[in-house]
């Protein structure tokens, strides 16, 4: 896969296919729309392309907007890299850029940087200066142009359209079932694991504390989850807490802390601090509690590493 920063530098060899968006989650609608992009450009013998944004347009157009990311851009290049796709442009999205009316951006960026043959465009996409390029537009500016338009029906799940949306917002409920099946696979977030107050290896139960990698990658809601870590080519599984530590009453601020286990649920003993952690979260255990003791914490943590087990023996 080839990757541009942007449009200008684009080797136009062949003619190509293309979508365009955020894409933020890549989730099974994306994929939807990115199996009939790999599609037509294998008809045509053109090449493939998705023109994306970073960062996302409505942190720039809605500036009290507070958007929480599904996929970062580099979650993005890793899951896209996995693809048939050919080309991924990046386009820096400014306040200038999202200026651009929907002829502008066709006419300037799409057929002469891109060398446009064919667009694929989701059942509601919009595109241009206040959204008002949709699929009638695309397919006048087509026949201008001498372009074609493909516009790909939605994705549904359990009778639910798939989007980027219900996904975030199944993840602020803790529905963890449901955002993993939209996305089509666990969701997950990465960071560096960092030194915390260390409480949990006093208790028998050491964590890795994570600082994440960008502060508006979205969270699970506050809750106790079955997770799978990633570390250093160790394949892990792990209980992770979210949340405010009510018990210890420390400093109003979430921590994610996760307590690694080898493949036979006993401690993972190695140092870690310092190294990158990828946290694929699996299932909701439970909502975070305040417990009147840490004997009565305890307990619960070993339960909570039992019900993690049984979910485990599921993948």
């Amino acid at each position: 896969m080839n990757i541009y920063k942007d449009s200008f530098t684009f080797e136009k060899n062949r003619k190509t296919v293309v979508t365009v968006g955020s894409f933020d989650g890549l989730h099974m609608g994306h994929h939807k729309i990115l199996s009939r992009l790999f599609e037509i450009s294998a008809q045509c013998g053109c090449e493939s392309v998705l023109f994306t944004f970073e960062p996302h347009p409505r942190l720039v157009i809605s500036k009290d907007y507070e958007i929480k990311l599904l996929t970062t851009l580099n979650e993005k290049i890793e899951i896209l890299s996995k693809t048939k796709l050919d080309n991924l442009v990046i386009q820096k999205f400014s306040r200038e850029f999202s200026e651009m009316t929907s002829e502008e951006f066709i006419g300037k960026i799409l057929v002469e940087q891109l060398n446009l043959s064919h667009i694929v465009v989701g059942h509601d996409h919009k595109f241009g200066r206040d959204r008002m390029g949709d699929a009638d537009k695309l397919k006048q500016l087509g026949n201008q142009y001498g372009f074609e338009v493909t516009a790909v029906d939605a994705e549904r799940c359990n009778g639910e359209i798939v989007s980027s949306t219900k996904i975030r917002q199944a993840l602020a409920e803790g529905d963890i079932d449901k955002a993993n099946l939209f996305l089509g696979r666990n969701y997950s977030f990465e960071g560096i694991v960092v030194k915390g107050a260390q409480r949990g290896r006093t208790l028998g139960f050491p964590t890795a504390n994570i600082k994440l990698d960008n502060n508006l990658k979205a969270l699970p809601v506050n809750g106790v989850y079955a997770v799978r870590c990633l570390i250093n080519g160790d394949s892990l599984l792990g209980i992770m807490n979210i949340g405010l530590r009510p018990t210890f009453e420390d400093k109003p601020e979430i921590t994610i802390e996760v307590h690694l286990m080898n493949n036979d649920f006993g401690k993972y003993e190695k140092n870690i601090y310092g190294e990158r952690l990828k946290v694929e979260v699996i299932k909701r255990i439970r909502n975070e509690i305040k417990f009147e003791g840490v004997d009565k914490l305890i307990v619960q943590i070993e339960s909570d590493k039992k019900n993690g087990s049984r979910n485990f023996e599921q993948i």
